[in-house]
């Protein structure tokens, strides 16, 4: 990934979001959060052991959040990382393509790449960490290294601490984060944030589609999240 986010397109990675996403949220937001619904809707659904996990991520939500932006990185990206295990949407969840809530996941205790971005960005944006600071990027990652001819599509969720800053990248794949720079085995495909979906750096959609994010937020709204 450069400094200048030029992210070099490919066409069926592209139409999940040109065709499924909806990126309608403000630049910035705080959540609302129903604790006692989340707590209840946890051990009824997903058991003691679901109602263990959310509990413990509701209490990371209330503890006052660290003073460095850096420092709220390493505490979102850390407690995912070991709350999910890696999975595929069709064994988790019976379906192709499915954005979990936060609730969801950690409920299952699973996730696919998607479901980590989700629980991390939501989690920083609780912390305070502005939504203008955060991108939701999809690569190609290489797996075994940069050398590695094995390619899966992914998503990372980025930080840029200034518009043109070279971001961090908030990785399930890896629990380091690291600047985009040095993240060679990522070869980045697009980003989209609040301002819209990019494509070699260049707005390619408008942030008012309809698709799984706007689906996203109304599941998390009746849970008990309000953005």
């Amino acid at each position: 990934m450069s400094s200048t986010h030029r992210f070099r397109g490919t066409l069926p990675l592209c139409r999940l979001v040109l065709l499924c996403l909806a990126c309608v949220w403000g630049g910035s937001f705080a959540l609302e959060v129903s604790t006692d619904r989340l707590q209840s809707l946890a051990a009824s659904r997903y058991g003691a052991k679901g109602a263990k996990s959310v509990g413990s991520w509701l209490q990371l939500l209330r503890n006052p959040p660290p003073a460095l932006e850096r420092d709220k990185l390493t505490l979102a990206n850390d407690f995912w990382n070991r709350a999910l295990l890696s999975g595929e949407d069709i064994t988790i969840w019976g379906q192709t393509d499915y954005w979990a809530t936060p609730l969801e996941s950690l409920g299952k205790g699973a996730g696919d790449c998607e479901d980590y971005v989700i629980g991390k960005y939501f989690t920083l944006l609780s912390m305070g960490v502005p939504a203008n600071k955060l991108r939701f990027i999809y690569v190609r990652a290489r797996i075994g290294g940069p050398a590695s001819s094995s390619q899966v599509a992914h998503m990372v969720l980025g930080y840029y601490e200034t518009p043109n800053a070279v971001p961090l990248v908030l990785d399930s794949l890896i629990s380091t984060i690291l600047p985009a720079t040095q993240r060679r085995d990522l070869t980045p495909v697009f980003s989209f944030n609040a301002d819209g979906v990019y494509v070699d750096g260049k707005p390619a959609a408008p942030v008012d589609r309809l698709s799984r994010w706007r689906d996203l937020l109304q599941r998390m709204e009746r849970e008990g999240i309000r953005p």
